[in-house]
């Protein structure tokens, strides 16, 4: 199999040497090409056709995300931002691009190196796997009909690659009778809280990054921060949830398959789960917990997943129990909340 092919835009000449060496470090990973800016990227892409590019989300002349904005349509192409921590990087998700890395603060040498030859590097594998041609926001329809909220029920939501726009489909259909919904996204800590507050500002649902100690409401979606595990806990009537512990699990924290299998113990049959777009597995055992107790599980189909991984392997292992398109999940979760 040939290496895959990354053309890195960078305006710092020190870092995007970095990169690139880093990159190329790896045996499946070759560098194509550099470039400083939106038009050196415009000309690398036409003459060296690169499977994925990193981008820089302040670039000079015209702004990465602007870029992003020019190139998709025209030319699909996974692409990985590289960004210090603003919620900018959301726009870039918006705009098209496959997913995020944020830039180390310290340039200590081995930190610098894990940041390069770990964390970007398997971004980069990930992002060639991706169907961009699916990546454009969906104009999110509303939801008829109501339903009456028992207190008792839970939605969880679980996803990694290409999850800031799905869960965005998914939340933004949501009505204010909802009942309570937790969630994991694979993020970077500082991310969550301001990808948290940019649903909130978008959906009719309130929506936060979650606290340990805070209450699951009708109408409320919390979401788990980048750096701790969530945990759903029923005292009495009450569902609350617990954020704590920074052990990897399946590679990540917070891990969907912590969350679901909390689910799966404090909720059971009156919980419905839903597993969305993702690479690897992390998820697919805790949806299998779910529907083991009694849950109802969705998960969502290849022809609209980003990156059809953590879905997938949730329903080889018989956890999905309804396989759909991201814009049918929504309301299928109100038709399963009304039985």
């Amino acid at each position: 199999m040939r290496p895959i092919k990354v053309l890195v835009v960078d305006d710092s000449m020190m870092f995007r040497n970095m990169l690139a060496q880093g990159l190329d470090s790896d045996p499946n990973i070759q560098v194509v090409a550099r470039a400083q800016d939106a038009y050196e990227a415009r000309d690398a892409i036409l003459k060296y056709k690169p499977d994925v590019m990193t981008l820089d989300v302040e670039l000079p002349r015209m702004s990465g995300i602007e870029f992003l904005r020019r190139l998709m349509p025209q030319y699909p192409l996974p692409v990985v931002m590289i960004s210090a921590l603003s919620d900018k990087v959301f726009d870039a998700l918006e705009a098209g691009a496959v997913d995020f890395v944020n830039k180390p603060d310290n340039m200590n040498p081995l930190q610098l190196n894990d940041f390069l030859t770990k964390e970007l590097a398997a971004k980069v594998k990930i992002a060639s796997t991706a169907k961009v041609g699916r990546l454009k926001r969906a104009d999110t329809g509303s939801i008829t009909g109501h339903i009456n909220v028992n207190k008792d029920r839970i939605v969880a939501i679980g996803a990694s690659t290409g999850g800031t726009e799905a869960i965005f489909d998914v939340v933004s259909r949501f009505k204010r009778d909802i009942p309570g919904v937790v969630i994991v996204q694979h993020m970077p800590p500082g991310f969550t809280k301001m990808y948290a507050d940019r649903l909130n500002n978008q959906c009719e649902v309130a929506v936060k990054e979650a606290e340990t100690g805070d209450r699951v409401l009708p109408g409320r979606v919390l979401i788990a921060p980048g750096d701790r595990h969530m945990r759903l806990i029923k005292t009495g009537n009450i569902y609350q949830v617990e954020c704590k512990g920074v052990e990897r699990v399946n590679g990540h924290c917070p891990s969907v398959d912590v969350l679901f299998n909390s689910v799966a113990k404090a909720a059971g049959r009156n919980a419905v789960g839903v597993i969305l777009t993702g690479m690897g597995g992390d998820g697919a055992k805790g949806l299998l917990e779910m529907r083991n107790s009694g849950a109802q599980t969705i998960g969502q189909d290849e022809a609209s997943s980003i990156v059809y991984g953590m879905p997938k392997v949730a329903y080889d292992i018989g956890a999905v129990q309804y396989r759909m398109a991201l814009s049918a999940i929504a309301g299928k979760v109100y038709s399963l909340l009304s039985k």
